[in-house]
């Protein structure tokens, strides 16, 4: 039967991509904006991207735990998070470290042994950060790769959560600087080799409830022993792990309610997962992007189960009915249809899947983001509207899997009419440069309207990128809060209307390639000074309107008791 469904959706995807207009893509290329842009930027004016790393004061070189990249484990990577633990407004940034372990890594890197760890680092708001991971007591010493942050306890500051090589870290965040682990008595020290962890509340009954998104069984290193011609063996070459989807118990406490929830599958190899209102019906679903085998979607069917519907509405293979190594996916309204598309990068393609209503289709070759990334390997992929002019832009950062050969990240402009234009060159000397990235985030880190780019490059230096210029359009940030308990509204749903111009995002930060983002969401005005509507959709399902608000500020709403 699967086989069938396969076949089915290859000929659909097909067909549509050879016979008229794919969804959202103008008809000539000499097509530009629709006139219901509120405005854009000339391309003479593009914003710079420009590496302040050294400059914000933040050092930070990952490391695999060896010398030499020599098995799946070692080159997978690692995220961050940008987050505000401290509840000053200024967002702060966490970054994952490998480690040597003796069943990953050769002993020529032993002396690596207890060296390496992740590192917080606080925002002090004049353009620099300081490390503070000793003070918080956040410096994991494990094989990590991931990380997410969330308030799961509603007491008004976000917790910490390390996917590792097993087991998982989880930190309460104690409100005064620093940080406790319990992950033992939180039932979240999951053992597997975990890569992504979205936090949302799947049962709308009040709290936050995790998905931790499981990678492979690997091996020790027995496979490349016995077979030393293969090299560097693939994600084939061994068994999946089943993810594990986690209820808050409201009492400090987890239950691994996978099996019940209807998630279980043992298939999958997890590279990243997020969570998304795919269909609107007011309920969040979860995306998973597999390696070298079919995504799983899963549909909130609103009753505490979810359903695996992938192969039925196209969002199960990648690059016109294949199964591709998958890496970090995200969600996001790019033709501003209403409608959530997604953007997952991969080792060829990458794709981009367009929601009709009902099924996705690939246009991964009609946007022309085929072209532009195809001769690269794609790990995270940002889609953020890097110069407000109110279409969401993508940024992918690139390098080999299987050796440390480095390459270009890519930054691609949407024109707004389905097409995206390659403006690497013209974005700064950084896109000039190679490196082995992995994980990246973004987020407004100097306060100043426009999205930085933070990326996480493998056994090297992590780059902040700071975007000059973008806050040259018009732009409106919104940060929504619960009534009483001062948490984030993970799950939420914002509207902005400008014109006859509609975003809408949902608040689910983990999103992209083993990393998180700023949970402000951000939208770009172009030349509009003022909002018409915001409309936000609670988690509870609840709407609350605010009218004619001002543009080029930093947003907080709260949400109206009952």
């Amino acid at each position: 039967m699967r086989d069938t469904r396969t076949i089915w959706l290859m000929l659909l995807v097909l067909g549509v991509a050879q016979g008229g207009v794919a969804h959202g893509v103008a008809e000539s290329e000499s097509a530009r904006r629709p006139p219901t842009t509120p405005g854009a930027i000339s391309q003479e004016a593009l914003p710079i991207f420009t590496d302040v790393t050294e400059e914000a004061e933040i050092e930070f070189r990952h490391s695999f735990g060896d010398f030499e990249l020599t098995n799946i484990l070692e080159a997978t990577g690692a995220g961050a998070v940008f987050f505000d633990y401290n509840n000053d407004g200024h967002i702060d940034l966490y970054i994952v470290n490998g480690a040597w372990d003796r069943s990953v890594n050769d002993n020529r890197g032993r002396n690596l042994h207890g060296q390496l760890s992740n590192k917080l680092f606080r925002n002090d708001g004049d353009g620099t950060f300081t490390d503070v991971t000793d003070e918080a007591g956040v410096g994991d010493l494990s094989v990590s790769f991931g990380c997410s942050a969330a308030d799961f306890d509603t007491d008004g500051d976000l917790d910490l959560y390390v996917l590792n090589y097993g087991p998982n870290v989880f930190y309460r965040n104690e409100g005064n600087g620093s940080f406790t682990d319990i992950s033992s008595s939180s039932g979240l020290a999951d053992p597997h080799f975990s890569l992504s962890a979205p936090w949302f509340d799947y049962d709308r009954d009040g709290d936050l409830d995790v998905y931790v998104a499981n990678y492979l069984d690997y091996d020790e290193g027995v496979y490349r022993a016995f077979y030393p011609a293969d090299g560097h063996p693939g994600p084939l070459s061994y068994g999946g792990q089943p993810d594990t989807l986690y209820r808050n118990n409201g009492d400090g406490t987890f239950t691994d309610v996978t099996e019940a929830a209807g998630v279980l599958n043992p298939d999958g190899r997890a590279m990243s997962a997020t969570a998304a209102d795919v269909n609107n019906d007011g309920w969040l679903d979860i995306y998973v992007a597999n390696d070298a085998t079919e995504n799983f979607y899963y549909e909130n069917k609103g009753d505490g189960t979810l359903e695996e519907r992938g192969l039925y509405v196209g969002l199960a293979m990648g690059e016109n009915g294949q199964g591709v190594s998958s890496m970090g996916p995200t969600f996001a309204d790019i033709d501003r249809s209403g409608l959530q598309d997604v953007f997952i990068p991969d080792m060829g393609y990458g794709t981009l899947l367009m929601n009709q209503g009902d099924i996705f289709i690939d246009t991964t070759y009609a946007s022309n983001i085929a072209p532009i990334i195809g001769q690269y390997t794609g790990w995270a992929g940002l889609v953020f509207d890097y110069d407000n002019d109110g279409y969401v832009d993508i940024f992918v950062a690139n390098g080999n899997a299987h050796h440390e050969y480095s390459e270009e990240d890519v930054l691609m402009r949407n024109n707004g009419d389905g097409v995206f234009t390659d403006v690497s060159r013209e974005s700064g000397a950084y896109f000039g440069e190679k490196f082995v990235g992995r994980g990246a985030t973004y987020g407004d880190y100097d306060n100043d309207g426009d999205l930085d780019i933070l990326v996480v490059n493998l056994n090297s230096e992590a780059r902040l990128l700071r975007n000059d210029g973008g806050n040259r359009n018009n732009w409106l940030s919104v940060e929504t809060r619960l009534a009483g308990s001062n948490s984030e509204a993970i799950g939420a749903r914002v509207t902005v209307a400008t014109g006859e111009l509609r975003q809408i995002q949902d608040l689910v930060p983990v999103r992209g390639y083993l990393s998180q983002v700023d949970s402000r969401l951000h939208f770009g005005l172009g030349a509009a000074t003022q909002v018409d509507s915001i409309e936000i959709r609670w988690p509870d399902g609840r709407t609350q309107i605010l009218e004619d608000v001002a543009a080029n500020q930093h947003l907080r709403v709260v949400q109206e008791e009952r």
